[in-house]
């Protein structure tokens, strides 16, 4: 299996359709989704400056949050098995058995599930939660949902950079918790 940190070479498809044709469009699809098997997309760039802290802070544990089918939870799991840090995962709402594709390949990555209410998943910013968090999950660096934060927006900046080496009119990419789309900004 390729390394986490080993990233494959933009890969660009172009999309041709009928419409884009007649009005002298050409458009590319930077395919992010063939950057890694399993830590693919902007999960790539926002959790790589992210795992290299952890890694160099000589932190054990990333915990992180996410819903049942988060792509965050899925890129955190298989990304820490990669690098041999242990992972935790805060889960939004009750468990249910079986688990779905995604909990299940995490908990098959090693990553510890906690399953806690959507009242006490509301209060995952908190101070006193996190300290909660410290204390239960020792050595632990905490990343938040979705993994957005300063060392996320440094790894979108980086994608950033690298998509602007190629001349583009237009840069249009969806946005979540919008951390992607600060560093592409940025």
């Amino acid at each position: 299996m390729k390394s986490f940190l080993n990233y494959s070479e933009p890969i660009y498809q172009s999309w041709e359709t009928k419409e884009a044709a007649q009005a002298g469009v050409k458009i590319l699809v930077r395919r992010e989704d063939q950057n890694h098997a399993f830590v693919s997309g902007n999960k790539w760039w926002k959790l790589k400056y992210n795992l290299l802290h952890a890694i160099q802070k000589k932190y054990e544990t990333i915990l992180t949050f996410g819903g049942a089918y988060s792509n965050h939870i899925y890129a955190t799991a298989a990304a820490c098995r990669d690098l041999g840090l242990n992972s935790v995962g805060i889960i939004r709402g009750e468990e249910t058995l079986p688990l779905n594709t995604t909990l299940a390949f995490a908990k098959a990555c090693g990553m510890q599930l906690q399953y806690i209410s959507r009242e006490a998943y509301r209060k995952k910013l908190e101070l006193d939660f996190l300290k909660s968090m410290e204390q239960r999950y020792k050595n632990c660096f905490i990343i938040p949902e979705g993994g957005t934060n300063e060392l996320a927006i440094r790894g979108s900046e980086e994608l950033g950079k690298e998509t602007l080496k190629t001349n583009f009119d237009y840069c249009c990419l969806p946005v979540g918790t919008g951390g992607t789309i600060a560093g592409i900004i940025n």
